[in-house]
């Protein structure tokens, strides 16, 4: 008989009838928040004409692979690059994004929650394009940072909550190519600048954010690492008290890599220099992919202490080509190249760039941070099921360790540690 099986079911059970109506229980000594970032997020012309259908478009098939995987997380993040609906234009990808409003449809079914809105595509469309994108992504309700309506809305202190924990995710850009954005509307895009940034972190900070989170959008395109400027925002971020730095716009992977500090909550900053590409039509070598970046934020709540308990990646490809459904994009995570019946549609040539792409993900990324663990889509599974019952004590019907999958356990043993009832303090869920 399997005892660990046994031992695990009855706690599971034991969590639905100590809490109330199935749901959270009381005096719950831990809460977690799992965070999924991807990169830049981008439609190009063909990216739509292949989702046209009719007089409208469907991108949702564009993330039929990979919303399995933010279906685990709590919270998906991305740095949405483009216009969305400027009304009075039309339609177009480089060098000036203008994106149907379908396009968010297909973020939404997805997984997204929040988009940062901060980068040097932001106002393609002069001021109607910004305001236009911030109302579409209400509308299908997500999240937008770092582009406001106004001066008002720009310095409101917006804080999230998830489990228990509050959090704040700021955003800012180098620039907006070549536009001016007027004086009197710099509220529009957030710049870069360190006495508007050291302004933001210390109010979030001081109306309750436990944790900050900064993106920025800077860097050299197509760089493999980060440049002095960067580095240099990074450093004078870090000594401002952000606890999590993530960057975007170079459009290929760039090291991910953790820096002592005291006045971070976590007593480390975690610290991405860019994600590479989630969606676009780059087709070349180091922008065809990048990857997710995967973390989980721990609260004790019996001191209230904040952690990382967990921070790892997924490397992803972006497929362009034909399928049954005729022409398509499709994010897809690296390690579908590795299943022993890959998907039907996938070429020689393309498993080839696929493998090519999670290789260069891994040595750009293991160079720098050793404790980083590669994820996968199973992998997210049990740790959704796993904090679901043994942390946020969220009861659901589906309990996957009791329907037969005797093995399951075993086959994840990577990523479960028991639960050890008499060391709540030393109680991390996470490798």
């Amino acid at each position: 008989m399997n005892y660990k099986l046994l031992i695990t079911s009855i706690f599971l059970f034991s969590l639905q009838i100590f809490s109330k109506g199935g749901n959270k229980p009381l005096n719950n000594p831990i809460s977690t928040i799992e965070f999924s970032f991807v990169g830049d997020i981008m439609c190009h012309s063909t990216q739509f004409k292949f989702a046209k259908v009719g007089d409208s478009y469907n991108f949702k098939p564009v993330y039929r692979e990979i919303k399995p995987y933010f279906d685990n997380s709590d919270v998906v993040v991305g740095n949405l690059e483009t216009v969305i609906e400027a009304k009075g234009f039309n339609y177009s990808g480089y060098p000036a994004f203008n994106t149907p409003k379908e396009f968010l449809e297909g973020l939404k079914y997805a997984g997204f929650d929040i988009l940062t809105t901060a980068n040097n595509h932001s106002f393609d469309v002069n001021e109607k394009g910004v305001l236009s994108t911030i109302k579409q992504i209400g509308n299908y309700g997500m999240k937008n940072v770092g582009s406001y309506s106004s001066k008002s809305k720009r310095d409101s202190v917006v804080i999230f909550e998830k489990n228990g924990i509050k959090y704040a995710v700021l955003s800012y850009t180098y620039g907006v190519n070549l536009y001016q954005i007027p004086q009197n509307k710099s509220y529009l895009v957030n710049r870069i600048d360190e006495s508007i940034i050291k302004n933001d972190i210390k109010n979030y900070r001081k109306n309750g954010a436990e944790i900050i989170i900064v993106s920025f959008h800077f860097g050299v395109e197509y760089a493999l690492k980060p440049n002095s400027y960067q580095t240099d925002i990074v450093k004078k971020t870090i000594d401002l008290g952000a606890d999590i730095i993530i960057g975007a716009h170079p459009h290929s992977l760039q090291p991910i890599q953790y820096f002592n500090s005291s006045k971070s909550k976590l007593g480390k900053v975690l610290v991405a220099y860019s994600l590479g590409n989630f969606i676009s039509n780059q087709r070349w070598r180091y922008s065809d992919g990048g990857a997710v970046l995967n973390f989980t934020v721990e609260k004790n709540n019996l001191d209230g202490t904040i952690s990382l308990a967990g921070v790892r990646y997924l490397p992803i490809w972006v497929f362009k080509g034909n399928t049954k459904n005729g022409s398509e994009y499709i994010v897809l995570p690296t390690e579908v190249a590795k299943r022993e019946s890959s998907l039907d549609y996938l070429s020689k040539d393309d498993l080839k760039l696929m493998n090519e792409c999670s290789n260069d993900t891994h040595s750009i990324l293991n160079g720098y941070l050793a404790n980083i663990d590669i994820d996968s889509v199973s992998k997210s599974r049990f740790r959704k099921m796993k904090m679901d019952y043994l942390v946020n004590r969220i009861f659901t019907k589906n309990i996957k360790i009791l329907k037969k999958e005797n093995n399951y356990l075993h086959l994840h043993k990577d990523t479960l540690n028991y639960f050890q009832p008499d060391s709540i303090k030393e109680y991390h869920f996470y490798k």
